[in-house]
């Protein structure tokens, strides 16, 4: 340890030393003397950053304040740095306090810092410094690239080289998982920390990412990620290309099975459930086409997707009608399957050329109804004149009437009729 300043300082600092040098060690923090009392922090620093360590009096009477190592070496005497290092710096010396910098701090400087006032007796304060050491970036492994569904995965995520030990959380999209931690401790105070979490998968977390996230006093938003791939069995659907409304006889059906899995399905296949394929049908791919339809064809039909997980099926149910006006009464489709035939409560087509044909007739019996009740009535109306009853206007009684009638009852075969 180096010495400068004037001679009488020297002298004074040397005496100082020997003095306390049989001072017994692990005294309080906080030692309190009558009308004086010294005090100090504990401080917390990331290593590589700048600690500040700083000593306090309450109502000093010009004792000398200074600062020792955890060495209990002598780091600042007053406002004097006898200990060559040049990390630590004055940042405020006066009566009530001395306080000092140490920058890009390291492991090596951890340990207990030692605030002394020269008083009789003398003080001692005791400053903790505490260096905290950042975890490199967590790495995350995972037991299997690629899991099929309703298996067990396994991932690992591993934080090496930090003090203090730092913890793990396990994070699945919004879902917070439980691990298991294990942690080592390294030759230099140093510790490495394992955690394991385990889970089973659906199809549904295919692509959904799984968080390993890194909590430590000296770093934040550490985390490493990892995205989840599922393999899973195929999904089908099938389509109808055509027709768009009921399956007459005479008409083609044309059926598309899609199919989606991971891996993407390697196999299509068509049957006819319980019966064979009939011979007009014609598998393209995954595409299925009959033509000419007819009610031997009647059945169900099933699309059936394979990939190396597993395999999946759908079904379509084809019933063909005989006649355009005939609508049989449907029967319950089956679960998960489609039907040729319109479900329950479906509107029926009209036949507008029947309507119309029976308008017409209806029509058509009115207007003669019409007809014939006119000419009824037009008979029975007006007044009729004959030749007897020519001159009776004139004649006094009924018998001059029938004397003056023009021609009387002879000529009856000659009479003519008017209408009015």
């Amino acid at each position: 340890m180096a010495i400068t300043g004037s001679g009488s300082l020297a002298i004074s600092l040397l005496l100082f030393v020997i003095s306390v040098a049989f001072l017994p060690k692990g005294a309080a923090e906080t030692v309190t003397v009558e009308g004086q009392n010294l005090a100090t922090d504990n401080v917390s620093v990331i290593e590589g950053e700048t600690a500040t360590i700083g000593c306090r009096v309450k109502d000093n009477d010009d004792s000398v304040i200074q600062l020792l190592n955890p060495n209990r070496q002598t780091i600042y005497f007053r406002d004097v740095r006898p200990l060559k290092d040049s990390r630590f710096q004055l940042v405020n010396f006066s009566d009530n306090e001395l306080r000092v910098s140490l920058s890009n701090v390291s492991l090596s400087d951890e340990g207990r810092y030692v605030c002394q006032l020269y008083t009789d007796p003398p003080q001692e304060a005791y400053a903790d410094i505490t260096v905290l050491v950042p975890p490199g970036n967590p790495i995350i492994e995972s037991r299997e690239e690629m899991v099929s569904e309703g298996n067990e995965t396994e991932l690992t995520c591993t934080a090496m080289g930090s003090k203090p030990a730092a913890s793990v959380r396990w994070m699945k999209k919004e879902e917070e998982l439980t691990g298991d931690t294990t942690i080592e401790e390294t030759y230099d105070r140093m510790f490495t920390v394992t955690s394991r979490v385990r889970f089973s998968v659906t199809k549904e977390d295919d692509g959904v990412p799984v968080d390993c996230i890194i909590d430590h006093p000296a770093v934040k938003d550490l985390l490493a990620q990892r995205h989840l791939d599922v393999l899973y069995k195929p999904e089908v659907k099938i389509v109808v290309a055509y027709p768009n409304g009921l399956t007459r006889e005479g008409d083609n059906l044309d059926l598309t099975c899609i199919g989606e899995g991971k891996p993407h399905p390697h196999q299509i296949r068509w049957l006819r459930v319980d019966e064979d394929m009939p011979l007009h049908a014609v598998v393209t791919g995954s595409d299925l086409y009959i033509e000419n339809l007819n009610k031997s064809y009647n059945g169900t039909y099933r699309c059936v997707a394979s990939n190396a997980v597993g395999e999946a099926y759908d079904d379509y149910v084809l019933y063909v009608y005989d006649a355009p006006t005939t609508i049989p009464t449907p029967t319950t489709n089956p679960v998960n399957t489609q039907d040729s035939r319109a479900g329950e409560g479906a509107p029926q087509k009209i036949d507008h050329a029947v309507i119309g044909g029976v308008v017409a007739v209806v029509m058509f019996a009115i207007l003669c109804a019409l007809i014939v009740l006119g000419r009824y009535f037009a008979r029975h109306k007006g007044t009729y004149f004959t030749h007897e009853a020519k001159g009776a206007d004139d004649a006094a009684d009924a018998d001059t009437a029938i004397i003056n009638a023009e021609g009387g009852h002879n000529n009856t075969d000659e009479k003519k009729e008017y209408y009015i």
